[in-house]
């Protein structure tokens, strides 16, 4: 069963097939003849950046996959660092709009806003130079008539659904019964990860304690330690962390208990942290799982597709459980037998429309009501 579930979770093979989504539908020419060498030659020329959230691009969560993402699509395009493809780091979220503009001012063919916070940033950006093509991820960002705007592509995620997936695994898997969410800043894009991975938790121990808090940032790890602590200290034994670098504190709390031999848990986010939670002599790990976002890969393919003059400018790309975009991480070690069945199971439920995962808390309500 663990190799059948790795098999599913998101290798660069698998989340090609996004093309459903916008990616290009003919790989690129081999160079060696005239067609492969009038595409690299293309390819030397095109230019991509990304503005990194505050949480940077070692914030071991979604700025950091991004990054992963422009890097190898950099590479295998033969751009070179620092030109071709780089990024601009933002302090504070004051540092989001003159990094986009320096961006376009410079003429880079595609520019990138990591993380929903860069709304208003790129919005006014697009505005202001309707020429530059933007995207951004986590968010669809729209004009004053509630429209899409043509020069951003948005990019998102049913984050949703893969939180629910790593509920069923907390639900199945909590010794005390009670279990924790810590959330980043509170929006809208939060609160799909707290309601898909609360609607997991119920759907397989309706009678568990959930805890949530919001620490109110991306980028600040000792009010994640604090927090965890709380709640450990209440009783709580696994925390799905959807909090960027403040879960890193999380990871931290969770370890040094775990060294005291307190049986505590972490569920990671947007990456495989199976190795954010290890400790000891040997190679033991706080991570229970991780629900797994490819960033990287989406970053990839609408920066491939705008290399090849297929700007989805104005367009809303979600990627999902079917596009194999969101799910669960390929470190399983620590999930039981019976947890691994029952997140197969569910996630084909959610794909066969049996189950339709719950985004908002009014949703989350009527969920729990048809239980």
């Amino acid at each position: 069963m663990k190799k059948w579930l790795r098999t599913l979770t998101m290798t660069a093979a698998a989340v090609v097939a996004l093309s459903a989504c916008g990616a290009a539908d003919e790989p690129a020419p081999e160079t060696g003849d005239a067609d492969g060498e009038e595409e690299a030659t293309e390819a030397a020329d095109f230019t991509v950046a990304m503005v990194t959230d505050v949480g940077g691009i070692d914030d071991k969560s979604f700025n950091q996959s991004a990054w992963e993402g422009l890097v190898e699509f950099g590479q295998d395009m033969g751009l070179e660092e620092g030109t071709g493809y780089r990024y601009l780091q933002s302090g504070d979220m004051a540092d989001f709009e003159p990094n986009l503009r320096n961006l376009v001012r410079e003429d880079v063919d595609l520019a990138w806003g990591i993380g929903f916070l860069m709304e208003d940033a790129i919005r006014t950006i697009a505005e202001q130079a309707e020429d530059a093509q933007l995207a951004i991820v986590d968010s669809v960002v729209t004009d004053a008539e509630g429209q899409t705007i043509s020069n951003i592509a948005n990019v998102t995620f049913s984050e949703h659904e893969g939180s629910f997936l790593v509920g069923v695994a907390a639900g199945l898997q909590t010794a005390g019964n009670k279990v924790g969410f810590i959330g980043g800043v509170e929006g809208a894009l939060i609160k799909k990860f707290e309601n898909g991975f609360k609607a997991g938790v119920k759907a397989v121990n309706p009678d568990a304690e959930i805890e949530v808090q919001y620490a109110e940032s991306f980028n600040d790890e000792q009010r994640g330690a604090q927090i965890a602590n709380t709640m450990y200290s209440q009783g709580v034994d696994i925390i799905y962390q959807a909090a960027g670098g403040t879960g890193n504190g999380v990871f931290t709390e969770a370890i040094n208990r775990a060294r005291n031999g307190e049986p505590v848990w972490v569920i990671g986010v947007d990456r495989d942290q199976h190795e954010e939670g290890e400790y000891g002599d040997e190679g033991q790990s706080v991570t229970l799982t991780s629900m797994v976002k490819r960033v990287d890969r989406a970053v990839y393919l609408v920066s491939e597709r705008t290399m090849a003059g297929d700007f989805p400018g104005g367009e809303i790309l979600e990627y999902g459980l079917e596009d194999e975009a969101v799910g669960i991480a390929p470190s399983t070690d620590n999930m039981s037998e019976e947890a691994l069945e029952a997140v197969v199971d569910f996630l084909n439920q959610i794909q066969a429309g049996e189950i339709s995962v719950p985004q908002t808390d009014e949703e989350y309500e009527e969920y729990l009501s048809s239980l």
